[in-house]
């Protein structure tokens, strides 16, 4: 049987972020659980800029070689995984702007979130975003990985190695957003046409 495609998205651009290392964690955790084909989406190397298509996404007409390539690649996974900082109690704008700029790709893929910060763990950047994507029609399963004073993870090498409990929170995300995308599976196929 074919396996369904992960993309694990990460949505912080900024300069000196954490984002890499706590997707590359979770990328090893999705390919030990060999539910998925499992692959990475960095926002900083899809560069995109604020939304600057001259027509709706949902229209799928899109002008600029940027949202063609971003948009071909949404639309080839099955499910997605966003890796999410805090910014001001809020999701990253550059989040938001990848989110606003497409519409039909987004549609019936099952969302998990991978949260990192402070004290909160970067839990109302996830709150913030669930509002969001359940517009695009895309389904946020309750299963989460949050990691408060993530800092404390980070190794010298820059590798990121958190604690058995969100390695076992990491295991049941990925248990259930498998559910998910294979019960959402016929509706995403006819999203593609």
């Amino acid at each position: 049987m074919k396996k369904s495609k992960l993309d694990i998205v990460v949505v912080s651009t900024r300069p000196g972020r954490k984002g890499p290392a706590v997707a590359g964690w979770m990328r090893a955790r999705a390919e030990a659980h060999a539910g998925f084909d499992v692959r990475l989406t960095d926002l900083a190397e899809a560069n995109l800029p604020i939304f600057d298509e001259p027509d709706h996404p949902r229209a799928g007409r899109y002008v600029h070689e940027h949202t063609k390539a971003f948009s071909r690649r949404m639309m080839e996974a099955d499910a997605f995984v966003f890796v999410t900082p805090e910014y001001n109690f809020g999701m990253p704008p550059a989040f938001l702007n990848a989110l606003n700029y497409l519409a039909r790709e987004w549609a019936y893929a099952p969302a998990a979130f991978v949260s990192y910060g402070g004290v909160s763990g970067g839990t109302r950047s996830v709150q913030m975003a669930k509002q969001i994507v359940t517009t695009l029609k895309m389904m946020p399963i309750p299963e989460a990985v949050s990691i408060p004073f993530f800092q404390q993870h980070l190794k010298d090498s820059g590798d990121f190695e958190p604690g058995e409990q969100q390695e076992k929170a990491a295991t049941g995300m990925l248990d259930e957003l498998l559910r998910w995308t294979l019960a959402l599976s016929s509706l995403r196929a006819e999203q593609r046409g």
